[in-house]
């Protein structure tokens, strides 16, 4: 079983200097195409901004991880925002800083502050939680089994990510790789499919 620390939910945090603000943004995010999206999100809240930084990590090996500096110069930003994520030991995130120009250079030395600290700010502000791998299964079952299904899935911590209920019925379920005592459960009433 691989336990690893993640956030809980969104978070942000600030830094100013000398006029340029720098707003982070911390996501739970469990692959680099939800981080892409968040990004594009991230950009359209922010249509003024000069740039958007960005590092994530995923996994619990914690071996997938990118930065990008945007546009600042190089390993200025990415590296320094990849850093706290390592430094408070965080996987399954992505971290976002957004930069208003404030009309007067800050050098590179004064750029790795100001993301450092803005990232530092938005972790130290989040929820750090435990949690562990998870896997995606499909259930198939007959419309009659619904009852017994829908108590199942209930009664057990698993994400619903799709259904579809009709005479021959289908839930998409994202679980903990450990909670054996719900596959067993759901074999017994359903069939079971494994995502890849």
């Amino acid at each position: 079983m691989s336990i690893y620390k993640t956030v809980k939910n969104v978070s942000e945090g600030t830094y100013k200097e000398k006029g340029s603000k720098f707003l982070s943004f911390i996501f739970p995010c469990l692959s680099e195409e939800e981080s892409k999206k968040l990004l594009i999100q991230l950009r359209k809240q922010h249509p003024l901004a000069v740039h958007v930084c960005y590092a994530f990590r995923i996994g619990s090996e914690k071996k997938h991880f990118r930065s990008s500096d945007d546009g600042e110069p190089s390993n200025s930003a990415g590296p320094p925002i990849l850093g706290q994520i390592q430094s408070f030991d965080l996987t399954n995130v992505l971290v976002a800083v957004v930069r208003y120009y404030g009309g007067t250079n800050l050098g590179v030395g004064g750029l790795i502050q100001a993301y450092r600290t803005s990232t530092r700010d938005a972790i130290e502000n989040a929820t750090i939680i435990e949690d562990e791998d998870r896997i995606e299964i499909g259930v198939s079952f007959a419309y009659e089994q619904m009852p017994t299904i829908m108590r199942i899935v209930k009664n057990n911590s698993c994400t619903l990510l799709e259904q579809e209920l009709n005479q021959h019925c289908f839930l998409k379920l994202r679980i903990a790789k450990s909670n054996n005592s719900l596959i067993n459960e759901l074999e017994k009433n359903a069939q079971i499919r494994y995502s890849e």
